[in-house]
């Protein structure tokens, strides 16, 4: 998703967020900082998300993606940055059908 006054690809994710900001959005930037196992992203992936709901880039997917979208709304409301953290054990990965387990941490903070 672009800013529909810009031309930035999609994939430059602080261009993005600092172009929100300057339209007058409240923003919260995801990074992943930490991994082990099997993990979608690696360490450094980052998200982008304003006040609406709309975002650019990519943390992880799936259920983990929108949990941080959910604490990122709730960081832009409260300007306390927070760390995430996501997991699953090998043999809770086998018993829904993965492979294998992993673990993600995502810092998430407000753009200020």
């Amino acid at each position: 998703m672009t800013n529909p006054t810009t031309t930035l690809p999609e994939d430059d994710i602080l261009a993005q967020a600092l172009n929100w900001k300057k339209d007058g959005r409240k923003v919260a930037l995801a990074t992943v900082i930490s991994t082990w196992g099997s993990a979608p992203r690696p360490a450094g992936s980052q998200l982008a998300i304003d006040e609406t709901g709309q975002m650019v880039g990519s943390v992880s997917g799936g259920c983990v993606e929108g949990a941080v979208i959910q604490e990122a709304l709730e960081i832009i409301k409260s300007g306390a940055p927070k760390t995430l953290e996501f997991g699953v054990s090998n043999d809770e990965a086998w018993e829904v059908g993965l492979a294998c387990g992993g673990k993600i941490n995502v810092f998430v903070e407000k753009l200020d």
